[in-house]
């Protein structure tokens, strides 16, 4: 027999817990189903943990407008629910005169997607920030941030389960029918059940293709195809040359790899992009060269042996190689004429950066429902 149940999030990462809080916080009953024994252990685990400021995203995308304003929002949150941060800011760096035409355009994007605090900057005030950057231009930009992202979801986690939301672990979707009277999910896991619902959303990252394929009605040409995309990160080994977060112009010819620090005042460089057919976090140490070049371009002081090896995450890409860069895509009904489902696909960076404007829109969404 099944459960009647009102709301179904599926995956606990960052933008579903996100999502769970919301619409717990607007009085409905949610649960949350992680196939993992954990939550966020994939993607929202895996990266670089910045709080991005918006600056690159195409004019008038969900990307370009969620971070904005998802940003504004994260940066209150945090302060005002102890989530460690720190509004560490970031310079963007041109290496060579090639380079000063992207680091132009970047600033004009940035302008047209509302980030209006960049500074523009002389390669004199560069080398004054950041001594061992080595660049001819460059603009700073003061509201581009770190943060826990483990320390963010247990506190949406804690706001959700305050709220009466449940997460259930262990629980992956295996399959499900949509039709007129709700959606029925088949959970499986140690104790497997059904569950029918008025409400579900699919927020399953890399997975959200899968879970939507599983599920009887959902029509097969709204679904995008699932593409993986692996990045990977040095550490650096020893003091921190860096203050601040470093990214240089991205080129086609050399891997654009930046400077992030985290919150223990760890530097880790990366992360680089290569195109994988599954789910594989194996560490491929044979990009170490190409990592020295990159980072050399603009740290010219980086010794041999002082990279070490550190970890990677996957990215869930809606688009392939060569390909343009597609936006957030969130389905509704009118998408794909099932009332009740959302669907999140190609949720990757600024995913985390965006997660409590992805769950206000979400929940916008499913308002009238």
């Amino acid at each position: 027999m099944a459960e009647r149940i009102e709301c179904a999030v599926i995956g606990a990462g960052v933008v579903g817990l996100a999502i769970a809080r919301r619409l717990a916080m607007n009085g409905r009953e949610v649960v949350v189903l992680e196939a993992e024994g954990a939550f966020g252990t994939h993607t929202s685990s895996r990266n670089s943990e910045v709080i991005h400021a918006g600056i690159y995203y195409p004019t008038d995308s969900l990307r370009a407008k969620l971070c904005v304003s998802g940003r504004k929002a994260l940066y209150r949150y945090c302060a005002e629910h102890d989530v460690h941060h720190r509004r560490i800011g970031k310079i963007i760096v041109a290496c060579d005169e090639s380079e000063l035409a992207g680091l132009k355009k970047y600033s004009d994007q940035a302008r047209i997607n509302g980030v209006d605090d960049l500074q523009t900057l002389s390669a004199g005030a560069l080398a004054e920030m950041e001594p061992n950057v080595r660049c001819i231009a460059g603009f700073h930009s003061p509201s581009t941030g770190i943060i826990d992202s483990h320390g963010l979801m247990l506190a949406y986690l804690g706001d959700a389960e305050s709220h009466g939301a449940a997460l259930a672990l262990a629980s992956p979707v295996v399959s499900g029918r949509a039709g007129g009277d709700g959606i029925v999910l088949e959970v499986g896991g140690a104790e497997s059940m059904t569950i029918e619902c008025g409400i579900v959303v699919n927020s399953a990252g890399f997975n959200a293709q899968a879970v939507a394929r599983s599920i009887a009605g959902i029509p097969a040409h709204t679904i995008p195809q699932t593409h993986y995309a692996i990045g990977h990160y040095y550490t650096l080994s020893g003091a921190a040359p860096f203050r601040r977060l470093v990214y240089p112009v991205a080129r086609q010819d050399w891997l654009g790899v930046h400077v992030t620090i985290d919150l223990g005042g760890q530097v880790k460089f990366g992360p680089d992009i290569s195109w994988i057919d599954r789910v594989d976090y194996r560490f491929d140490a044979g990009r170490e060269a190409a990592f020295y070049q990159a980072i050399r371009r603009y740290y010219p002081d980086l010794r041999d042996g002082t990279l070490q090896p550190g970890y990677t995450g996957i990215r869930p890409k809606i688009h392939g190689p060569g390909q343009p860069a597609p936006d957030f895509l969130i389905q509704g009904e009118d998408a794909h004429g099932i009332p009740g489902l959302i669907n999140l696909y190609g949720i990757e960076s600024p995913g985390l950066t965006s997660s409590l404007a992805i769950a206000e829109h979400v929940a916008g969404m499913l308002g009238g429902i």
